[in-house]
């Protein structure tokens, strides 16, 4: 199976002069634990809740002044939506994240690939094997 196939499409970066109060409040909104940061069309971070806690709430700072270039974690660790999900995988467990960017043949953000989105088309693979060994019985 593809990166492509497992992904999560639709995903939209933010500037890294944003906010953080405007981050958390779309990360809420839109039920998500990261969001990339780009600049100049290109990837240059992410900020995650926990960048958020760690590095701005947990230090006690204020955090109505602090943006995104503040608490992103830079040194982008990604994957090619053409790759096989394993070697993603691999990827996020060597590296101890969760969420990864995918980018296309022409270094362009497509989508991220969550823990989440991994199960779930594990899950939908198995289930069409299943339904697949099982029709063959019938046959």
């Amino acid at each position: 199976m593809k990166v492509r196939e497992a992904m999560h499409e639709g995903v939209e970066w933010v500037s890294p002069d944003t906010p953080l109060s405007e981050l958390a409040r779309k990360m809420r909104e839109e039920d998500i634990g990261a969001i990339p940061i780009g600049e100049n069309d290109r990837l240059i971070g992410m900020v995650t809740d926990r960048d958020i806690v760690i590095r701005a709430l947990a230090d006690g700072r204020d955090i109505s002044s602090m943006t995104a270039r503040d608490v992103m974690s830079a040194g982008i660790v990604y994957c090619r939506a053409n790759e096989e999900l394993g070697d993603a995988l691999r990827i996020m467990e060597e590296k101890k994240i969760r969420r990864l960017p995918v980018i296309d043949e022409n270094k362009r953000m497509v989508g991220i690939l969550s823990m989440g989105d991994v199960s779930s088309a594990a899950s939908h693979e198995l289930a069409g094997e299943l339904a697949e060994a099982v029709s063959a019985h019938h046959a």
